[in-house]
């Protein structure tokens, strides 16, 4: 049942004798003194080398301002930049020795002192320069060039980069423009569209003219070359083989001509006809009635019941054009017969050719003047998108003349330029870095004494892992280019050395020995490489474990008798083959994790942060793979990346915004009400909706007092319906969201994940109001109109299983790797619309739509295979992706449809391979699988998911275990300044009510705060003033006695220190007073007040409070409690702050005035 596993003659004997990172290919690539062209296998550090020669230039004296390096992404620049200043922070702070010798393995030697120097000296000269070491991804650098030249390259100085949503809603402008424009050019673009109108519907044309905007600059390029549209329109023409003016007219009057075809052969093929079946004669008269006519009308006919009689709906010849019956009338006319099909099927060939030319001209008439309205928008508004960045960058460095100086002052700040990942390095972007380079092989470019190293070139790729066509990429191009470089560098007598790493520090033997079997084999290595290399891994981590478990299929089971709608019908089943698998990977991971599996090349238990579910698209299997995890309650990161608009979160957020637009809209408001921010269940909606005589608003309205729910639920609707019209949309929904609690309603519904689509949706409401008016409707319209989609980042970090796109996976790695989704071509079967066929210098030589397959001809056909067959490679390529980003176990598995699976898909591609290493291993439930393994013959090598995997910690201290004690729980708080129960009643002279005698207070202390600071001389005007303002409300009498008992009180000489040097207003106070030992249960308070005036000096400390009862007490015994209680509490205080110095306690009436201090014993029988 069983045979040996073996492993693949490619796999070497034993490990690399080199130590990691310092392989001889390494070391070879990251030599600076040279030009270097690498070719780099998945996983064998590629960024690690690009590093390493930055850091050797940099070591060298190269400036940083000089260096260049580009990445194909942000994330990857901003990935580079950051090892590059850990290390150099690093060397900045090591020791002497620790330094030399990271230097020496640096460099393969001892460093000189003023290398040593220069590098521990490099972090704060990196960090003095404006640009520091400048690693950007290709647009980031074409955006900051333009802005350095931007009058050179044609442009606004203070233009505007705009992003993929609002370049789409300029098309969409461009368009509407169009349709509407007038003129002779709007008459073609009609007649135009009124062509693709009886070929295409809306969405499809939409999708061919961003598919022609995608092209634009070849598109452009094209009509340059061609001379214009008309020459362009003439190369289209040659391509499919027609004349220059030829048509589907001339095409039908020359076939129909008396001499196009054999007419007396025809003429006596009827008698044999007429011999034969029925079929026979209804054929004969056909051709009869067709032999006789005109020329002209022949034309008109040719392509009706004519035809028929030789080809197919199809546009196939007939199998049976004559019967056997007629044939014994006439030996030769079934000859004649097929010389006639032949001819009518060449001559449908050409029609079909013009019709495709035809369609051609009008989607690039229509095209050209879209892309035209376009830029005349993005123009004057001074805007550029993504696309406009390259094309433009690479415009102004290939252009000559007048900006030819622009090449001189990058010549003179650019002498190392270094490519990450330029395998998906588009031709455009391409172009930009040859134009970047064009100086350095020629002229004094190539070297100069002020320079310390020759001026290089560095590209680093692996065109196994080209991946992006659809964003330009083309693997032959990785090659083209070394050839072109090597070729410039061969100019000046220098070279261009290839550089291969082969040598992966990421898998163990066991997965690189798959990967080389199942590419080993013609199927899937066809399109790996543009040289047809054979595929060859070697691996670092010899002796450590490794797996590969390929499981058979799983088929779809019989499916039971359901009714039509017993379940939505885009649902899929819990017993599909899509959900058995989730299932069954969701129980193998649950088993690894809570059985405390071990990984044995880290030697710790399986985590879930070490497992990583690669699918090939973001379709459903995705979300059945997360709710399956879920369900088993393993940590989950969810998919990288999603629509926002099929968010749950974001689809309540939508409603409750249509409701307020539209508040009758029943179907709206029920599912808000059903919704999180109010989750109504079907019973409570069914009393609002049932037999209601209106609206449900109206129901809800009339019996809000029914139930605190719909009470609650009409006050917040209420108050959303009021905003909606005069609140812009991120007011609007911040309103909901934080005020009104949704937010924590949402994350409460549907969990934690909703917190990000929604701070998205809210970044969306802000980037709307910047450029449009902020209305709530145009706002939905505008998100309903666009797709955004939220990308997760995925780097390892968390402990939870992630689930990618392979294309999302791409960089990263995991311990653990499913490969479900290996059944599905999806994609792989699908080619463009536009082809765009070579001239003989490999550059496109004209542009052809393919309308339909219906419609297609020989050459479109063929173009269409062509393309077809590149969508192929790319997906085989993919498959390589997806499986070098394991790093010690990779799982395969897959489900077929009822129809099986598709021929050459992943699954077809490794079958047989892997059955050929690996062992055929019986389960305990009886299923089959194929294993390969390695066992763990070596220590662990300390890898593994981090952030997840804490050291030990030591036992917790008996308090940690402990409760804590109760806090203490002072009696409530203590305002002394504030006026209690017990003060006593007085008399006020101002008003009849109590509260006016608060308001004279609060005057009389305003003034004896304010006053004091004063000059004396300028107190009673300021006084005055103020006591006048209209807002006081006094009576000039009133005014007066006020300023009278406050001025009596500030000119009053026995009163002078009190005002004076070292006194403060209105001290805030605040602290415990009171004993917990001075009787049962705790007798403190929490003191919090205010006191009037603080005079504190090196012998004393005296509190002083106004007061302006009438009268005051004589003596202090006649003082009232609450007053005494006060002063109590603020000397008790005061002790603690100045702890050695007497507290003076003073009241201060105001009345008289009359200062009374208080005895420290009345004050102790009122202490706290």
């Amino acid at each position: 049942m069983s045979k040996q596993p073996t492993l693949p003659p490619t796999q070497p004997p034993g490990p690399p004798t080199q130590p990691p990172g310092h392989t001889g290919a390494q070391v070879t690539a990251a030599d600076p003194t040279q030009s270097v062209w690498v070719s780099a296998n998945a996983g064998t550090g590629k960024t690690h080398v690009l590093i390493e020669r930055i850091l050797r230039l940099l070591v060298a004296g190269t400036p940083s301002n000089r260096i260049l390096c580009l990445t194909f992404t942000k994330a990857a620049a901003a990935e580079v930049a950051t090892r590059l200043s850990t290390r150099l922070g690093h060397w900045a702070a090591m020791d002497g020795n620790t330094l030399e010798a990271n230097l020496k393995a640096l460099l393969n030697k001892a460093p000189l002192e003023e290398e040593t120097a220069r590098a521990r000296s490099l972090f704060a000269r990196v960090l003095e320069t404006p640009e520091g070491i400048r690693v950007r991804n290709l647009h980031s650098f074409a955006e900051s060039l333009l802005s350095r030249f931007p009058v050179e390259a044609g442009l606004a100085p203070h233009f505007s980069v705009i992003d993929e949503r609002r370049a789409s809603e300029l098309r969409a402008e461009a368009r509407d423009r169009l349709l509407t424009g007038g003129g002779a050019e709007g008459k073609s673009v009609r007649a135009a569209l009124n062509h693709l109108a009886g070929l295409i519907n809306q969405d499809q044309f939409a999708d061919v003219m961003r598919e022609l905007d995608d092209k634009r600059a070849q598109f452009k390029r094209l009509v340059a070359d061609r001379g214009g549209h008309q020459g362009l329109m003439a190369a289209v023409r040659r391509t499919l083989g027609l004349d220059a003016e030829e048509t589907a007219v001339s095409v039908l009057d020359a076939a129909a001509g008396d001499n196009a075809f054999d007419h007396p052969g025809l003429t006596n093929v009827l008698d044999a006809l007429s011999e034969g079946t029925q079929g026979d004669k209804d054929r004969a008269e056909i051709i009869r009635d067709w032999l006789a006519m005109t020329p002209e009308s022949r034309a008109g006919e040719l392509a009706g019941p004519y035809a028929d009689v030789f080809i197919t709906k199809d546009q196939t010849p007939r199998k049976t054009i004559i019967t056997a019956a007629a044939k014994k009338a006439d030996a030769g006319a079934e000859d004649i017969l097929k010389v006639e099909q032949e001819r009518l099927l060449a001559v449908v060939q050409r029609l079909r050719a013009c019709a495709m030319a035809q369609a051609t001209e009008s989607l690039l008439i229509v095209g050209e003047a879209l892309l035209a309205a376009y830029e005349r928008i993005k123009r004057t508004r001074a805007l550029l998108d993504y696309d406009d960045l390259i094309e433009k960058a690479q415009a102004l460095l290939s252009r000559g003349g007048g900006v030819s100086w622009v090449h001189y002052k990058l010549d003179g700040g650019i002498d190392h330029i270094l490519v990450d990942e330029a395998q998906d390095t588009s031709p455009e972007q391409w172009q930009i870095i040859a134009g970047l380079t064009g100086e350095f092989f020629t002229g004094l470019g190539a070297g100069d004494q002020d320079r310390p190293l020759e001026r290089t070139v560095f590209a680093v790729g692996d065109e196994k892992q080209s991946i992006y066509s659809f964003q330009g990429a083309e693997p032959a191009r990785f090659g083209a280019m070394r050839d072109h470089f090597r070729a410039q560098a061969f100019s000046v007598d220098s070279g261009l050395p290839e550089v291969e790493l082969a040598v992966s520090y990421r898998s163990t033997a066991a997965i690189l020995s798959t990967v080389d079997a199942v590419f080993g084999f013609e199927a899937a290595a066809d399109g790996l490489t543009w040289e047809g290399k054979p595929i060859h891994h070697h691996s670092n981590r010899q002796g450590q474990g490794g797996l590969v478990e390929l499981w058979p299929t799983l088929s779809p089971e019989e499916a039971p008798d359901t009714r039509p709608w017993d379940a939505p019908l885009d649902q899929i089943g819990q017993q599909s083959p899509p959900a058995r698998l989730a299932e069954r990977i969701a129980e193998t991971i649950e088993a690894m994790w809570r059985g405390k599996e071990i990984l044995e090349s880290a030697a710790r238990p399986i985590v879930p942060g070490d497992i990583m579910i690669l699918v090939r698209t973001r379709g459903a299997f995705a979300d059945i793979m997360v709710r399956a995890l879920e369900r088993r309650g393993i940590p989950v990161a969810g998919r990288d990346r999603l629509k926002l608009m099929d968010h749950l979160a974001v689809m309540d957020l939508m409603a409750v915004g249509h409701f307020a637009l539209l508040p009758g809209d029943d179907l709206t408001l029920a599912s808000v009400l059903k919704g999180p921010f109010f989750e109504f269940d079907d019973q409570m909606l069914f009393v609002l909706a049932h037999r209601r005589p209106g609206t449900l608003w109206q129901a809800l309205r009339d019996r809000r007092d029914e139930r605190p729910e719909f009470a609650q639920a009409e006050q917040k609707l209420s108050s959303l319906l009021a905003a909606a019209d005069s609140t812009p949309p991120y007011e609007f929904y911040a309103r909901l969201l934080e005020a009104g609690g949704g937010r924590r309603d949402l994350l409460a519904h549907l969990g934690p994940e909703a917190g990000e689509p929604v701070d998205v949706f809210l970044g969306l409401a802000l980037d709307f109001e910047r450029d449009h008016v902020g209305s709530l409707e145009g706002f939905l319209y505008w998100l309903e109109r666009g797709e955004t989609d939220v990308k997760r980042e995925m780097e390892r970090g968390l402990n939870e299983v992630r689930v990618l796109t392979v294309h999302g996976a791409k960089g990263l790695e995991s311990e653990i790797v499913f490969l479900p989704d290996t059944c599905s071509m999806q994609g792989a079967q699908l080619a463009p619309r536009l082809h765009w066929p070579d001239d003989s210098d490999d550059s496109p030589g004209a542009v052809i739509w393919r309308t339909s397959k219906d419609e297609e001809e020989a050459v479109t056909k063929r173009l269409h295979e062509q393309a077809k067959e590149e969508a192929r490679r790319e997906y085989r390529r993919l498959l390589y992706v997806a499986m070098t980003r394991a790093r010690d176990r990779l799982y395969i598995g897959g489900w077929e449809g009822k129809n099986g699976r598709p021929e050459g898909c992943w699954y077809d591609l490794m079958e047989p391979a892997i059955q050929e290493i690996a062992e055929e291993i019986e389960l305990p439930t009886g299923e089959v699988v194929w294993r390969l393994s390695n066992p763990q013959e070596t220590g662990h090598d300390g890898t593994g998911a981090v952030a997840e995997l804490a050291p030990a910690l030591e036992p917790a201290p008996d308090w940690a275990l402990s409760p804590p004690p109760p806090e203490p729980e002072p009696a409530r708080p203590l305002a002394p300044s504030r006026p209690s129960g017990d003060e006593p009643a007085v008399i006020s002279p101002l008003s009849d009510d109590d509260g006016a005698r608060f308001k004279r207070g609060l005057l009389v202390h305003r003034l004896l705060q304010s006053l004091p600071g004063l000059a004396a001389v300028d107190r009673e005007a300021r006084a005055k003033a103020f006591l006048a303002r209209p807002s006081l409300q006094l009576e000039p009498k009133q005014q007066q006695e006020l300023l009278a008992e406050t001025l009596g009180v500030l000119d009053d000489p026995d009163f002078a220190g009190l005002f004076g040097p070292g006194s403060i207003a209105e001290v805030p106070i605040t602290g415990i007073v009171g004993d917990a030992e001075t009787g049962p249960g705790d007798t403190r308070h929490v003191l919090s007040g205010q006191v009037d005036r603080l005079l504190v000096t090196k012998d004393a400390v005296t509190v002083i409070d106004f007061k302006t009862n009438r009268p005051p007490p004589e003596t202090e015994s006649e003082v009232a409690p609450a007053y005494l209680r006060q002063m109590a509490a603020y000397q008790a205080a005061l002790r603690q702050v100045y702890p050695g110095r007497p507290v003076r306690a003073v009241l201060l009436w105001t009345l008289g005035p009359r200062l009374m201090p208080l005895s420290d014993e009345i004050l102790a029988a009122h202490a706290p």
